[in-house]
């Protein structure tokens, strides 16, 4: 059995599944299935983002967000519906709320020449002049996090019957994202309305998502049996979970699970919170339609057919970015 991390979510080691050991990397596939069909969650050592970049990140996340307003939103990038770039205070809600998050953040994606960025339909990255590593530390981390996403996705294919690289080459150069996000302090708690937290429920719109530790508490999972729970990634772990994407295109056999951030106590409204997720997401093109074998007479088909494109662009418009 997986070591069971802290509230019961399971920690595997991807360098079972890397081994080249076939039983090992049996356990983990299963091992897999089991974490994702019980609680959504899983956390992961052994990945390829190191202790010192994920630091060095932070550190260059942290500066961004301690200037001014009115430098950040030198970065805004409302005209791409948020895609890169700079997103302000409360531009955000979840899907089904109109009250937006308390937070701000910024998107970085592929970083790749201006041809094949206008070949695969992409917005360019936009980087602050004002803290120039924070493009060394972001593009580096989203590497790294690309690479362990890709054998977690192999590793979920083998799970559901499909060839091992049946997701490789859809997330090649695929439109992922990686979040800055700052959930920043609040002096006068009465000053936002009281419906307003960190981040509503809700679901990740991706194929999965792949979190580092953030730099405090509040993030809480709705388990199966309708209970919510706080996680968190322990060090050298992320914790990975389903997405939108995959539970369609699995119907609904991988579960995207939901899960907020909510407000720390009152007294400490006043303190700030960092994270930073990898949404990692398939080239436009992927076709969602609903895999044959997760279709039975016990689970009909319960999705219409779309592409990662067109499923993006309605979710952009539900959570706010994209009118």
């Amino acid at each position: 059995m997986p070591e069971i991390l802290y509230n019961e979510i399971p920690s595997l080691d991807l360098a079972d599944f890397n081994s080249g050991d076939e039983n090992r990397k049996k356990k983990f596939v299963a091992d897999l299935g089991a974490a994702y069909n019980n609680i959504g969650f899983v956390a992961i050592k052994n990945h390829f983002l190191s202790n010192d970049l994920q630091d060095k990140l932070y550190t260059s996340v942290k500066k961004f967000f301690s200037l001014p307003d009115e430098v950040k939103r030198k970065y805004d990038a409302t005209h791409i519906a948020g895609q890169r770039g700079y997103t302000g205070k409360g531009k955000e809600h979840a899907k089904g709320r109109n009250t937006g998050d308390l937070k701000e953040f910024y998107h970085v994606g592929q970083d790749l020449p201006s041809e094949e960025l206008k070949r695969e339909n992409y917005p360019a990255n936009v980087w602050p002049s004002e803290v120039p590593e924070f493009k060394t530390y972001s593009t580096e981390a989203f590497q790294q996090l690309e690479k362990t996403g890709l054998l977690m996705l192999q590793a979920i294919a083998i799970y559901l019957g499909l060839p091992e690289h049946y997701f490789d080459d859809k997330v090649k150069k695929g439109n992922s994202i990686l979040r800055e996000i700052h959930y920043f302090p609040i002096d006068d708690p009465d000053s936002v309305p009281p419906e307003a937290v960190r981040a509503a429920e809700h679901g990740d719109i991706n194929l999965i998502t792949l979190l580092m530790g953030a730099s405090a508490e509040g993030l809480q999972v709705l388990r199966r049996d309708g209970k919510w729970i706080p996680i968190t990634a322990l060090p050298n772990q992320l914790v990975v979970n389903v997405g939108d994407m995959l539970e369609r295109h699995t119907n609904r056999k991988l579960k995207s699970t939901i899960h907020r951030v909510v407000n720390p106590p009152r007294e400490k409204m006043n303190t700030p919170r960092f994270s930073i997720p990898f949404f990692m997401h398939p080239r436009s093109e992927m076709d969602l339609t609903v895999l044959p074998g997760c279709v039975d007479k016990d689970n009909p088909k319960q999705f219409e057919d779309i592409t990662a494109g067109d499923f993006l662009n309605q979710r952009l418009a539900e959570i706010g970015l994209k009118k």
